[in-house]
């Protein structure tokens, strides 16, 4: 009976040891608390990093993109102002071009505006025999061909008595008083004006109503 209660505590004993070393092999092969919450700590600053880089690599697109269509619209804004200007230079030869086939006779037309005056003061003069009137008739109808000339060019004689004075059209060198007329109005034409089409070649010298 002794020895089969001593077989029976050794055992137990036994048993006991061998449960005590288990725990101790489990306790040891089981990680520390501190060092799991180290790990976890080091986990989410790692995943802080992560969050910031991604951050920090989409501001740096966005600032790209910014600066890609700033870019794009200055080029845009050149564009239009070189094409705008192209076309303010196309319409001012275009411009130009008309200007100058519309008044393509204009130097001319001056040149002969003093041949025209003599012609005019010719023709007042009163013939005393048939020889100046037969030269006064060849001078008129000369004096007709030019004009005829001009007016095919679109060159137009201004009125000018009888007219409200223009300082666009006429030139003003004196002024009188007459009652016949109202005032400011032009009485008197002392030299024709003329106009090529719509520009003004000479304008007529005038008295003008006070």
């Amino acid at each position: 009976m002794a020895n089969d209660q001593t077989e029976k505590e050794q055992t137990i004993q036994e048993e006991v040891e061998y449960n005590n070393e288990k725990a101790e092999n489990e306790k040891e092969e089981m990680p520390d608390q501190e060092e799991l919450r180290q790990e976890g700590s080091q986990e989410e600053k790692g995943e802080e990093q992560s969050s910031s880089n991604v951050e920090e690599e989409l501001v740096k697109a966005n600032e790209k993109i910014a600066e890609l269509e700033a870019k794009l619209e200055e080029m845009e804004n050149r564009m239009l102002r070189a094409q705008a200007d192209f076309e303010n230079f196309r319409r001012r030869s275009r411009l130009d071009m008309e200007a100058q086939q519309k008044y393509r006779a204009q130097s001319l037309i001056s040149d002969l505006l003093p041949a025209i005056d003599n012609f005019e003061r010719a023709l007042k003069i009163e013939a005393e025999d048939e020889k100046t009137k037969s030269v006064l008739q060849g001078m008129e109808m000369v004096y007709r061909q030019i004009l005829q000339a001009l007016e095919n060019e679109g060159v137009e004689v201004i009125e000018a008595v009888g007219k409200p004075f223009d300082p666009h059209l006429h030139q003003a060198v004196m002024q009188v008083k007459d009652e016949n007329f109202e005032s400011n109005v032009v009485v008197e034409e002392l030299q024709k004006g003329y106009k090529l089409k719509d520009r003004v070649i000479r304008p007529s010298m005038v008295k003008v109503n006070e």
